[in-house]
This record gives C-alpha cells, sequence and structure tokens, in this order.
C-alpha cells in the first residue's frame, strides 16, 4: 500500500511540474466600426455589406450607414463594403488589442468607370451648304468606349422664327426631317447619351432650304381629321417640291390660286361657318375675306368659288344666292338669285368677265342645272338640265367658248350621294355639242373636279373609286378626244388646282 501510495505522490508531482513548465497564448480583441456613404453627396447607404478578410466575417449597415463589430480578434485585415449598385470599397485596417478602429467608405456608383460617348460628329448635309431641299436627311455619328447602345436627341432651329424642332430617343444615326420651310436657315446639333453619363453635345451646323418652289399644282388632303392645303410640282415622272400650306389644326380645303395676284384663295371653317381666305403662295399672310355672309351649299365639300380674272374680286354661293366681294373684303353685294329655290352649290368666272357658270342642285344635290348667266344674272345658256344623278365640276376654257363639267352617267341617285359612273363631257356653246372625255376611265371608277392647265393642252382632275372610301388620286390627260393617257400626279389628293 505504500508502495502504491508513494508512485501516486510522485506522478503528482511530475504533473505539477510538467504544467508549470508550459506557455499559455492569450486572444487580444478589438473593435472595427464605421461608416458606409455615397461618394460626393455623403448619404448614408443602408444594408451595405461589411466582410472582414481573411476570416470572412460579415455585418450590415443601418438604416444611417453606420456598423459595429465588436469582439473581433487583433490583426491585420482588409474590410470591404459591398452594396448592389456601387462599385465595391476596400480599407486596410491593423487591429491591435483593446484598440477600436473607426473606417469610413464612400461608395461611387457601379458605372462610375464607364466612359460617355464620343461627341456626335455632324456628317451631313456639309455646315454652311445652301439649296438644300425642304426634305433633308441628317447624318451624324458617336462612338462608345464601353460599347454601351447610344440613343441620340436631335434639336433644330432656324434664323426664321422661335420655333424648334426636338426628335426625342432616336436610335438610327440618319434621320430625315421633312416639310422644312423654303428660304429658311436652319441650325442643328445632336446630343448623344448612353444612359449612364451626361449626354455629349455635338457642334452645331447649318443648311438653308431652297428658295420657295414656284409650284404650278395646287390641292387637298386629309391629315389629322382636318383638309390641309398643298403645292406641288410633277417633273421627271414624279412629284417634287410638295409644300405644307395650311396647319392640320385647322380644316381648309378647295385652293384656288390666281397669278395675277399672285394669291391662293381657300375655304376655311371658322366659328362653325365656312368662310373664304386668301393666302400667299408659300402659305404665309392668311386674310380673311368673308365675314357677315358665309359659303354655304347643300354639301361644303362639293362648293366651289371664283376668281375674276385680274384677281381683285371673288364670286361664291350662299345658298340660293350669288355673291361678290373684294379680295380685301369689302364691296360685298347679291349678284344673282336662282328662280326655283335652288342651291348654288359651284361657279365659275369667264375669263373675259362677261359670264358666270353655275351649277344648282336641290337640297340633297339632285335635280342639276348647269347654265350661264351675263352679269345682269340673265340666263345665256343652257348646257345641263333635266338630268338624273350627279354633276358638277365647272370650268370655262379660256376663251369662254366650251365648259368642262361632270355628270354621272349611271343617273344613280341616293341619300349619301354616292357616284356611280361620272365622266369628264365639254359642252360647246356655239354648237351645244356634248363629248365625252373619260376615254380609258376604269370601271367602278368616277372621274371628278376637272380643271384645265395653264395652256390647255392637258386636263388635271380626280379619279376614284366609286365605293366612296378609296384614296383619291390626282391624274392629268391631253385634252383632246380620244386621248387615254393617264398620268398619275399625285396620290391622296383632290380638288386639284393648276395655274
Amino acid at each position: 500500500m505504500k508502495s502504491i501510495i508513494k508512485i501516486t505522490i510522485l506522478l503528482m508531482c511530475v504533473t505539477l511540474f510538467n504544467c508549470s513548465e508550459d506557455t499559455v497564448d492569450f486572444v487580444e480583441f478589438g473593435t472595427i466600426k464605421g461608416r458606409v456613404v455615397k461618394k460626393r453627396s455623403f448619404e448614408p447607404i443602408a444594408n451595405a455589406k461589411i466582410t472582414l478578410s481573411p476570416t470572412n466575417n460579415t455585418t450590415f449597415t443601418d438604416e444611417d450607414g453606420y456598423f459595429l463589430m465588436e469582439n473581433v480578434p487583433a490583426q491585420d485585415y482588409s474590410v470591404s463594403a459591398t452594396k448592389e449598385g456601387f462599385l465595391t470599397g476596400f480599407e486596410p485596417v491593423g487591429l491591435g488589442a483593446e484598440a477600436e478602429i473607426n473606417v469610413v467608405f464612400e461608395l461611387d456608383i457601379e458605372t462610375a468607370l464607364n466612359d460617355p460617348p464620343t461627341a456626335p460628329e455632324l456628317r451631313s448635309p456639309v455646315s454652311g451648304i445652301e439649296d438644300v431641299n425642304n426634305t433633308v436627311e441628317l447624318s451624324f455619328k458617336s462612338t462608345d468606349p464601353d460599347e454601351d447602345e447610344i440613343t441620340y436627341r436631335i434639336e433644330i432651329k432656324n434664323d426664321f422664327n422661335n420655333d424648334v424642332i426636338s426628335f426625342e430617343n432616336v436610335k438610327d444615326t440618319l434621320y430625315t426631317v421633312t416639310d422644312l420651310k423654303f428660304g429658311v436657315k436652319y441650325f442643328w446639333q445632336v446630343a448623344a447619351s448612353d444612359n449612364i453619363n451626361a449626354e455629349v453635345l455635338s457642334t452645331v451646323s447649318t443648311f438653308k432650304v431652297t428658295s420657295t418652289p414656284d409650284n404650278r399644282y395646287f390641292y387637298t388632303r386629309q391629315e389629322e381629321g382636318n383638309n390641309v392645303i398643298y403645292s406641288g410640282d410633277y417633273i421627271n415622272e414624279a412629284p417634287i417640291n410638295e409644300l405644307l400650306l395650311t396647319s392640320p389644326t385647322t380644316n381648309s380645303w378647295r385652293p384656288r390660286k390666281n397669278s395675277a395676284a399672285n394669291l391662293v384663295a381657300f375655304l376655311r371653317t371658322d366659328n362653325n361657318e365656312t368662310h373664304i381666305y386668301t393666302m400667299n403662295t408659300d402659305g404665309s399672310g392668311v386674310k380673311k375675306v368673308t365675314s357677315n355672309v358665309p359659303v354655304v351649299a347643300f354639301d361644303l365639300n362639293e362648293v366651289d368659288f371664283s376668281w375674276s380674272s385680274n384677281g381683285d374680286r371673288i364670286i361664291y354661293p350662299h345658298y340660293d344666292k350669288l355673291y361678290l366681294i373684294n379680295k380685301d373684303g369689302s364691296g360685298l353685294q347679291q349678284i344673282y338669285q336662282t328662280i326655283d329655290g335652288n342651291y348654288i352649290t359651284e361657279c365659275d368666272w369667264s375669263n373675259d368677265e362677261s359670264k358666270i357658270a353655275l351649277k344648282t342642285n336641290n337640297t340633297s344635290g339632285y335635280n342639276v342645272q348647269i347654265y350661264t348667266i351675263d352679269m345682269t344674272g340673265n340666263i345665256i345658256d343652257n348646257v345641263l338640265t333635266g338630268v338624273q344623278g350627279a354633276a358638277g365640276g365647272i370650268n370655262f376654257t379660256i376663251d369662254g367658248s366650251s365648259l368642262l363639267y361632270t355628270r354621272d352617267i349611271s343617273e344613280y341617285e341616293s341619300s349619301n350621294y354616292r357616284l356611280l359612273n361620272s365622266h369628264i363631257f365639254l359642252y360647246e356653246f356655239a354648237t351645244a355639242e356634248v363629248t365625252d372625255l373619260s376615254e380609258g376611265k376604269a370601271d367602278g371608277t368616277n372621274d371628278l373636279d376637272p380643271r384645265l392647265s395653264p395652256n390647255e393642252a392637258e386636263i388635271i382632275f380626280v379619279n376614284t373609286s366609286n365605293d366612296g372610301i378609296s384614296t383619291r388620286t390626282i391624274y392629268k390627260v391631253p385634252f383632246s378626244e380620244g386621248s387615254t393617257t393617264r398620268t398619275a400626279l399625285f396620290e391622296n389628293a383632290t380638288m386639284p388646282d393648276w395655274e
């Protein structure tokens, strides 16, 4: 037993001796705290992830951007701050025992290292060029070093007024601008954007549109729910220089140019009435002619008026009466009234101003009569009477010896004034001979609104399907019996005038 006790005591002594010989490593700790904010604005960034490397311990910032990491073993760390939409921030930290380190991260947005596009190069039209068409193709180019998609903003100013033409979110480097004003100098600039950086502006380039063309044709189109008036020309088998003369915000139609006055008269809706206006051939200088007595007929799409040859007066219908007025709106007087109470829908004044052709009808547009009167109201010639169906489109030849008109030879009559087979005719006063000029007209179509060319070598007119809804096209045809050579001039156009 004594031997066992001695061994036990000996082992305890050995154990105590060994323990006294070992060294114990004590772990020391510190604190890392700080804040994460936006660069430049210094607004706090909440929920940013804070990571220590190499331990990969993490925490997140509070709503004010602050974070706190306590009891962190003292050593060297790389501290990172990450947040979606921002570039990751890194800060080295040497944390000592019982130390408290404060770290501030200023994070830049994720695209901070993205470069903007190059300033757009304006390629064409070449700056300073003149006599440009009023439809111009703009060409420009920009590149992005980060290959981001580029969108463009085009801004165009002029030396005519304060109007600014602007096009947003353009993605192509070719852009066509139409209906520019003739004779006006334009200044254009392009901005390029990658939707990351601030947009980059080009230099300013200039071009000048050619002077107002001396267009010979005037006609009406429908745009934005209104009638609008255009002028144009037809050269080398193609329409050119089409010029918008009236705004789509107003309802304007039936242009009639007078070369002596160098003005275009037309009809316009004004306060629920129809009145006659005049304008210059480029659409400027609009003046109202009629006021107290408006233009009234059974159908305002069919109504027509006429200039005097020297361009100082205009005649127009008002129900069953015919009025004369000076182009400046003065001198209004009634010069004729129908005997039977029929409405006057169309009138045309001969070149020598000795007689007037009239087309009258009942309130439905039928019971048509076409005849001429002298300036005292006496009837001279009965051109058309006692027929069924629609008729109209009256126009004197220059010498007054004949009269153009149209008539629906189907003699169809309906509540919606539909025409089925309208032909152009020529009536010769001396012989009362009538000639059909609609040779070559396609079946199921109507020829309408004929006017003689200035040299009377051709006739301009409208042809369209008799369905009443198809596109109307202006044609011309030689003014000769039996001619079938029809040339299409202007599509989606009606009410032609050729001066």
